[in-house]
């Protein structure tokens, strides 16, 4: 018989597209599994596409973090579900373990918990996390002083205008804004945040 706990158990799932129906339902199924066996329910799933290399902050998963608390858990198909880079992965691992939050793997049987195990692994996943930060920003701050000593200007070309999810659309813009259509429900329309169409009015200077 399955325990009641006043904890939350959260099944997460993370695919790259939204074409991966089949990897959904399988990690579901996997997870599930593991609730069983662990005589646990899932009180609740956490299920989102991800592309790229977004950062667990930028995703369904950083909101998660952010609301967990003592005691909850999170389960997963596997390990990589969790980050999109090493360097994710270990800073995710790290703060779940400073939160006291608990996480199971389906593939990898991996227990990250309140036991001495996990609180050694904790402290070598943050640890590693923060050399790494380390070495990236190192590595970054060399190639750019490379660059500039070859000559090379750094920045963006004067005159020159940053990309935005709206480009392409510069039309679009304008005539919902002939039409008196508000900002706001403008980008409601284009899906953005109002700060992007803002910026994006500013600088193709619709207005």
């Amino acid at each position: 018989m399955k325990r009641k706990s006043s904890h939350t158990v959260v099944g997460y799932i993370r695919v790259s597209t939204s074409m991966q129906k089949d990897s959904a339902d399988t990690q579901r199924f996997e997870i599930l599994k593991l609730a069983d066996e662990r005589k646990v329910t899932i009180s609740e799933w956490v299920v989102e596409t991800v592309s790229g290399g977004k950062q667990a902050s930028e995703r369904k998963l950083g909101e998660l973090l952010d609301r967990l608390k003592k005691g909850d858990v999170v389960m997963a198909a596997e390990i990589s579900r969790i980050g999109r880079s090493i360097l994710d992965i270990m800073t995710t691992l790290h703060r779940l373990m400073k939160n006291e939050v608990a996480l199971f793997t389906c593939k990898e049987r991996f227990e990250l918990a309140d036991n001495l195990n996990s609180k050694v692994l904790a402290f070598a996943f943050g640890l590693a996390a923060e050399i790494e930060r380390q070495l990236i920003s190192q590595r970054t701050r060399e190639a750019l002083a490379l660059k500039k000593s070859n000559g090379v200007r750094l920045g963006r070309p004067p005159g020159s205008q940053s990309r935005s999810k709206l480009d392409g659309k510069q039309d679009l813009v304008v005539e919902l804004m002939a039409k008196k259509i508000s900002k706001a429900s403008i980008a409601r329309l284009l899906d953005c945040h109002p700060g992007t169409l803002d910026s994006f009015i500013k600088t193709r200077k619709l207005v």
